[in-house]
């Protein structure tokens, strides 16, 4: 159990919220032992707080928070409390025995995205220099990985968006694909609100959610049919006179190879495989043409595909078409999911990347990071697996015979979820630092406590681009260490010199600042100094007399010759299309008071009283057809497995579509089923689109 909380006065402090990439401000009032949460005013939320944000406090003195380390010498045996110095020194000393064994890449990492960018960045650092390992890799990949891939290849560059996100305010129109904002990041939706007044508001998702429900057009296309769609879209842009000639000619290249591809996707056929009709296709383009100030964004609906990296550059394509990226007033953008999921995947945590989003098998930057660091270039390893390859090899024959886990739940997050637990308890050694017993932490042989957001300094970059100091608000609980302690206590046992794995997050920001010189995430202008002063301070950054760069692509984008590149992208369908065993698509998402795998909100009384168990979205005809009525709890069963779901009847859905949450645990984890198909070119795994079939649980049989 933790400490209380012992603040002797008040004090407030001001920070962000724990949970979505808006990372909406607020304020901490801490007093005599308890901890209150107050909005402020800042241009994401602007006082607006969703309910997740408002409780957000409680989860600091959750029950079951660990305050002292936990270990089993075997799989049989119990968890026991330990101290720190024999918990950092078995996982020293079983790391030593791998490794000796089995070479160095035996040992891999996972990382999250809620981490900030300090302990991001001495991640990367400590996986490359004190383990000398090229496996690791982070939650991110389930998360952001498509659209950044679309992004770089379209642009040049990823940055969620590429502008403020006060800008939208001023929309005319806006085309939200795969998002339900409403739910997922609410104080979001005020910058929506001219859009929605003016009718220009349209929502591209299988299911009419909240956000649907706000729009003046809703497309429902078949899930997994989103590339077709934008294929639709852009041929009616070119048929109906919508396309910008001027702005193609100036700033783009290869729209002609392009629209080879998109010439044969004209709206009716488009129609009969996604299910949305021509009309709509071609009044969402007309919506779009004729706004003065019009944006694109996209969000995981788009995606979390086997073809989400194309899927997304056909909506870039569609916003390039219509001359809207690097046009004031309007542009592109992608709706990045956690906390820190921007800066958390700059700094080099990704398997392929090394900090200031340098790619680590550039000669150039191995160097450059290599000079910071203080090793020699050829000592850093290469590119290792991805997300969901990395965890399936764990415990193989080739693969990490151990693994360190920082800021993520893979039992609950991963695809095809019980094949990742049995890869989990194949390993010689599984370590979670974490501040509760996780679902994945209840299978370690080491489970470390640390600290939480308002309880340690750090920075973070929001959906903008825009970087952020978050300080610490309270003490943390005795006993509990700081990742960045984590770290540094294994570095130093595994022989590196104590300074080079600095346990002070402004030192590491420091060191981070000088590696991240001159890469395409550039912060070398960035201080804590000038966050403290309340500078807003857009990435990149090149000097201390930058003021930053809110808007990205007004002058030309960051391929070598500034312009934009068309991607010649078709529509290929989801990996796995229903059959006769299994009949129906199911998709994925998140509800207004979850987030992620649940380790934080499922612990929070409100949150949890509001939605204490996962259920099912189904049309009455489906459910009728399944022999199930409302109320009743379901089997959704798929090739990989089978989750329990209580079915809610929902009119609106698609006959051929069901929809479950992905927050919670044992049997009720959505992601048994989901396929762990993969993007060739991001390496996202296909968690929007999968074939189920429905079936009553035990017992609920009619």
């Amino acid at each position: 159990m933790a400490e209380p909380l012992t603040t002797s006065a008040l004090t407030i402090t001001k920070t962000h919220c724990p949970y979505c990439a808006l990372q909406c401000g607020m304020n901490l009032s801490s007093e005599g032992g308890s901890v209150v949460v107050q909005p402020r005013d800042f241009p994401t939320n602007r006082g607006g707080l969703c309910q997740k944000g408002w409780t957000s406090a409680a989860v600091l003195t959750t029950p079951g928070r660990l305050t002292q380390p936990l270990l089993r010498r075997s799989r049989e045996a119990p968890p026991h409390p330990v101290s720190w110095d024999e918990a950092l020194d078995y996982v020293t000393e079983r790391i030593r025995d791998i490794q000796r064994q089995r070479g160095l890449d035996a040992v891999a990492l996972f990382g999250g995205g809620g981490l900030t960018n300090e302990k991001t960045y001495a991640l990367g650092k400590f996986a490359r220099v004190a383990l000398r390992t090229s496996q690791v890799d982070y939650n991110g990949r389930f998360c952001m990985s498509s659209a950044a891939a679309a992004g770089i290849r379209v642009f040049g560059i990823d940055r969620g968006l590429p502008f403020p996100v006060t800008d939208l305010d001023d929309a005319d129109a806006v085309l939200l694909v795969g998002g339900n904002v409403a739910e997922t990041m609410p104080p979001f939706s005020q910058h929506l609100r001219r859009a929605v007044d003016l009718g220009g508001l349209v929502v591209i998702d299988p299911r009419r959610t909240a956000t649907a429900e706000q729009a003046a057009l809703h497309l429902q296309p078949a899930p997994g049919t989103d590339l077709a769609l934008a294929l639709g879209m852009l041929h009616a842009v070119v048929a109906d006179g919508h396309l910008d000639h001027d702005y193609i000619s100036a700033r783009t290249n290869g729209f002609e190879e392009m629209w080879r591809i998109a010439a044969q996707w004209w709206p009716e056929r488009v129609e009969r495989v996604t299910g949305v009709s021509a009309a709509d296709q071609r009044a969402a383009v007309r919506l779009l043409a004729r706004a003065h100030n019009a944006y694109v964004l996209t969000a995981r609906g788009a995606e979390q595909h086997a073809s989400g990296a194309d899927t997304a550059s056909a909506w870039i394509n569609l916003a390039l078409a219509l001359g809207l990226p690097g046009r004031p007033g309007s542009g592109y953008g992608c709706l990045t999911g956690q906390g820190n999921g921007q800066g958390g995947r700059e700094h080099g945590q990704k398997a392929d990347q090394l900090p200031g989003y340098r790619k680590i098998d550039d000669p150039a930057a191995r160097e450059h990071v290599a000079a910071v660091w203080g090793v020699d270039p050829a000592e850093l390893p290469g590119p290792g697996r991805s997300a969901y390859e990395l965890l399936d090899a764990l415990g193989g024959a080739d693969g990490p015979r151990a693994l360190l886990v920082f800021g993520s739940n893979p039992v609950v997050s991963a695809p095809r979820a019980a094949h990742v637990a049995e890869r989990l308890a194949a390993l010689d050694l599984l370590v979670v630092a974490d501040f509760v017993l996780s679902e994945t932490a209840e299978l370690a042989d080491v489970v470390l406590p640390v600290t939480q957001w308002a309880e340690e300094d750090g920075t973070l970059t929001n959906l903008e681009g825009r970087i952020l100091l978050r300080e610490r608000a309270i003490e943390p609980p005795q006993g509990v260490r700081s990742d960045l302690d984590v770290l540094h206590g294994l570095a130093t046992r595994l022989g590196q010199p104590a300074e080079r794995f600095p346990t002070d997050a402004e030192t590491v920001f420091e060191e981070l600042r000088r590696a991240s010189a001159g890469g395409v995430a550039d912060y070398s202008g960035v201080s804590w100094e000038r966050l403290r002063d309340g500078e807003q301070l857009h990435w990149p950054v090149p000097a201390v007399d930058h003021p930053g760069t809110p808007r990205l692509f007004l002058d030309r984008f960051a391929h070598p010759d500034g312009r934009a590149r068309f991607a010649a992208v078709n529509h290929r369908g989801p990996a796995e299309p229903p059959d006769a065993d299994f009949p129906l698509l199911a998709t994925t998402g998140r509800v207004l008071q979850h987030y992620q795998s649940g380790a934080q909100t499922r612990r929070v009384a409100e949150l949890a009283k509001a939605v204490p168990e996962s259920y099912v979205e189904v049309h009455p005809d489906t459910a009728a057809r399944a022999g199930l009525a409302e109320g009743q709890l379901s089997r959704v069963v798929s090739r990989r497995g089978t989750a329990v779901a209580r079915v809610r009847v929902v009119p609106s859905m698609r006959l051929d579509t069901v929809f479950l949450p992905f927050h919670f645990a044992g049997d009720q984890r959505a992601n048994l089923v989901t396929n762990p198909a993969l993007d060739p070119i991001s390496r996202m795994p296909e968690f929007k689109v999968c074939a189920v079939r429905l079936e009553p649980a035990p017992g609920e049989e009619s």
